[in-house]
């Protein structure tokens, strides 16, 4: 794994490109709009999203997403990009402070496009993620996954994390959460 300019704490932070020589995390852009549109399908809408995207939505998330970059913010938001042309294969993001978590805790979600399901690719980002994690300080990673996402939870197995706990969120939407101490991850 390459982690280019991860423990740098400078304003260029949104440079941040970390690979494992099969996928490349990098932030989000607002070049990306229409892959992600385009990619967005019924289970990355379930699942992660809440609702079907809209190009302006989109748009102001993903300028959300480099305005926590710019202000090293809570937030950092990568695209999961496949190849030498780096195509957007999916996203994930790491979440430092949250509801529900406990200090040094940071929550991962993921979520590949369709085309790009079952290749492996979400377990690598995850990895590729929680070192990055690691490196900016964090102490234990947190998966939330709803119980009907199996595919999910493989994923969070198959990155080494365990099943810890279940908790209600909004809606009382149960979530099964995996943990993953992040100090073993660094190395």
């Amino acid at each position: 794994m390459v982690l280019h300019g991860s423990g740098v704490k400078n304003h260029r932070m949104h440079e941040v490109r970390l690979s494992d020589g099969i996928i490349t995390l990098s932030p989000l852009r607002l070049d990306d709009v229409e892959a992600h549109l385009a990619g967005e399908d019924e289970l990355l809408v379930r699942w992660l999203n809440g609702g079907p995207g809209t190009r302006e939505g989109i748009e102001a998330y993903f300028r959300h997403c480099r305005e926590q970059w710019d202000t090293a913010g809570p937030l950092r938001a990568f695209g999961i990009r496949v190849g030498t042309a780096e195509v957007l294969a999916g996203t994930i993001d790491l979440r430092f402070a949250g509801e529900g978590l406990a200090p040094g805790q940071v929550n991962v979600a993921y979520g590949l496009y369709q085309s790009w399901r079952g290749r492996g690719l979400a377990t690598r980002a995850v990895l590729l993620a929680i070192q990055y994690a690691a490196s900016e300080g964090g102490a234990e990673a947190v998966i939330q996954v709803e119980p009907e996402n199996p595919a999910s939870a493989a994923v969070a197995r198959r990155a080494g994390f365990t099943p810890d706990k279940s908790t209600h969120g909004k809606g009382d939407t149960r979530f099964d959460w995996y943990l993953r101490d992040l100090h073993a991850a660094a190395r």
